[in-house]
C-alpha cells in the first residue's frame, strides 16, 4: 500500500516537472508552486495571528504593577525555549542564508521561533510578528521547493516567495511585501534578486487572500490619519525636511541598539538570563508608560487620536526607542518595523506640536518612512506599505522621505548582513 502511494506521488511530481502542453498563455506549472507557497504561507500567518491575539488578550489582563512580573516571566520562558529547543536566529541570518546558502532557509528552528516570539510579542515586547512570520513562511518555501525538486535560482526564488507571503499577510500590501522581501536582502546591488519579483508577487496575493479569509480582514487603511491634501511643490521640500529629522532619529536608534548590545554582551550569560533581565526593564517602562507596551499596531491609533502634550510625546519617543533597543538586544524575538513606525508617528506629532501650521499627516508619514528606510534600507517597499497602511495615496512625498532616509543612512548598516563588504565577497 505504501509502495503504491509512493509511486502515485512520484508520478504526480513527474507531471509537475513537465510543462503544461497546449498552453497559449504565460501561465505555467511554476505558477502552481508559487500559488501553493502563498496559500500555505497565508494559512501559517492566519493561524499564528489567531493564537497571538488570544494569548495577547489573556496577558493583557495583567495591568499596573503586574505588568513587570508578567513581562519578566514571559522573557524567561522565551529564553528557556531558545536555550532548550534551539536558537532561531534573527533577520541577518535569513539574509545570509538567502545570499550565501543557495537560498535555503532551515525549518528545523521554526518551533523555537514561533513559541519564543509568541511569548515576546503577546506579553508586550516592542517587537512585532513580521520577522517570525517571514522566517517561518520563508523556510516553508524552501521545504516546498525541495518537495517540488527545485534547485538553484528556482529554489531561492521560492524561498523569497515564502518570505513575501508572510510579510504580506501581516501588512496587507502584496506589492509592498514582495518588494520588501527583495530589498531586505541587498542594498547595494538591489537588482540582483529581482528575478524573484513575480514568484513573490503571486505568493503574496494568494497569501493575502488566505489570511483575509481566516481572520476576516477588511480592505482599507489601518491607521486613522487625516486626509492629506497636496498644497504645492513645497510639500516635497517639507517631506524631505521631515525625512532628515526622521533619519536623525534612525541614527540615534541604531547607536542606542549598539550601546545596549555591548551591555548585554559584556558577560556571557545564558540567553534566558538576558531575556529575563530584558523583561524586567521592559515591564518597568510599560508600567510607567503603558502606551509603549506592545509593538504599536493599535497604539499608533491611540497616539493619533489622543491629545497628548509636547512633554509627554517627548518622553514617549525616548522610552519607546529604549524599549525597542532593549527588546532587540536582550534576546527577545520579533520584528522592529511597526515599532519604528510608532516612533515615526510620535516624532511627527512632536513636529506638529512645535509647528502647528505643519500638515500632521505629512509630518507623520514622512518621519515613518525615513526612519524605517534608514534602518532597513528598503525605500521602495516602505513607500508602498505606508501608502497602504495610512491611506496616503499620493506616493511621491513618501518616496522623497524614504529616499532621504535611505541615502542619509549610516554607511555601516543596522542589519549587519547588508554590509557592502559581505556583498563583495
Amino acid at each position: 500500500m505504501k509502495i503504491d502511494r509512493r509511486r502515485r506521488l512520484i508520478r504526480t511530481f513527474n507531471l509537475l516537472d513537465q510543462p503544461i502542453r497546449f498552453n497559449p498563455f504565460v501561465f505555467s506549472r511554476t505558477f502552481f508552486m508559487w500559488a501553493i507557497t502563498g496559500l500555505v504561507g497565508g494559512i501559517i500567518a492566519g493561524g499564528y495571528w489567531i493564537v497571538l491575539e488570544h494569548f495577547t488578550e489573556f496577558l493583557a489582563h495583567f495591568q499596573g504593577w503586574q505588568v513587570i512580573p508578567t513581562m519578566a516571566i514571559c522573557g524567561l520562558l522565551a529564553g528557556l525555549v531558545i536555550h532548550f529547543i534551539g536558537d532561531p536566529g534573527e533577520i541577518h541570518l535569513i539574509v545570509n542564508n538567502i545570499r550565501f546558502n543557495k537560498g535555503k532557509l532551515d525549518p528545523k528552528n521554526n518551533p523555537s521561533m514561533i513559541l519564543s516570539s509568541l511569548f515576546c510579542v503577546a506579553s508586550g515586547g516592542s517587537l512585532g510578528p513580521e520577522a517570525p512570520l517571514v522566517q517561518v513562511t520563508g523556510s516553508t518555501g524552501t521545504w516546498l521547493g525541495k518537495v517540488f525538486r527545485l534547485k538553484g535560482e528556482e529554489l531561492r526564488s521560492l524561498s523569497i516567495a515564502g518570505m513575501a507571503s508572510g510579510f504580506t499577510a501581516l501588512f496587507g500590501a502584496p506589492l509592498g511585501g514582495s518588494l520588501f522581501s527583495l530589498e531586505i536582502l541587498h542594498h547595494k546591488h538591489a537588482v540582483e534578486y529581482y528575478k524573484a519579483i513575480i514568484p513573490a508577487l503571486v505568493a503574496s496575493c494568494f497569501s493575502y487572500l488566505m489570511f483575509a479569509l481566516i481572520i476576516h480582514l477588511g480592505i482599507g487603511a489601518t491607521w486613522d490619519l487625516k486626509a492629506y491634501h497636496y498644497t504645492g511643490v513645497y510639500d516635497f521640500a517639507y517631506a524631505t525636511a521631515f525625512g532628515i529629522i526622521g533619519t536623525l532619529f534612525g541614527w540615534i536608534f541604531i547607536f542606542v541598539v549598539k550601546f545596549f548590545k555591548k551591555v548585554f554582551e559584556y558577560k556571557k550569560f545564558p540567553i534566558y538570563i538576558k531575556t529575563f533581565v530584558g523583561g524586567v526593564i521592559l515591564g518597568v517602562i510599560a508600567y510607567n508608560f503603558p502606551i509603549t507596551r506592545y509593538f504599536g499596531h493599535n497604539e499608533i491609533n491611540q497616539l493619533i487620536g489622543g491629545n497628548f502634550g509636547l512633554n509627554f510625546l517627548i518622553l514617549i519617543l525616548v522610552f519607546k526607542i529604549l524599549a525597542i533597543a532593549i527588546t532587540v538586544t536582550s534576546g527577545w524575538r520579533g520584528g522592529f518595523i511597526i515599532p519604528l513606525f510608532f516612533v515615526g508617528t510620535t516624532l511627527g506629532l512632536i513636529i506638529h506640536n512645535l509647528f502647528p501650521s505643519v500638515d500632521t499627516t505629512l509630518a507623520i508619514v514622512s518621519c515613518m518612512a525615513a526612519i524605517n528606510a534608514c534602518v532597513t534600507r528598503t525605500p521602495m517597499s516602505t513607500t508602498i506599505i505606508l501608502g497602504t497602511l495610512t491611506g496616503f495615496t499620493y506616493f511621491v512625498p513618501i518616496l522623497f522621505a524614504s529616499l532621504t532616509g535611505y541615502f542619509l543612512a549610516p554607511r555601516i548598516p543596522f542589519i549587519g548582513s547588508q554590509s557592502e563588504k559581505l556583498a563583495e565577497e
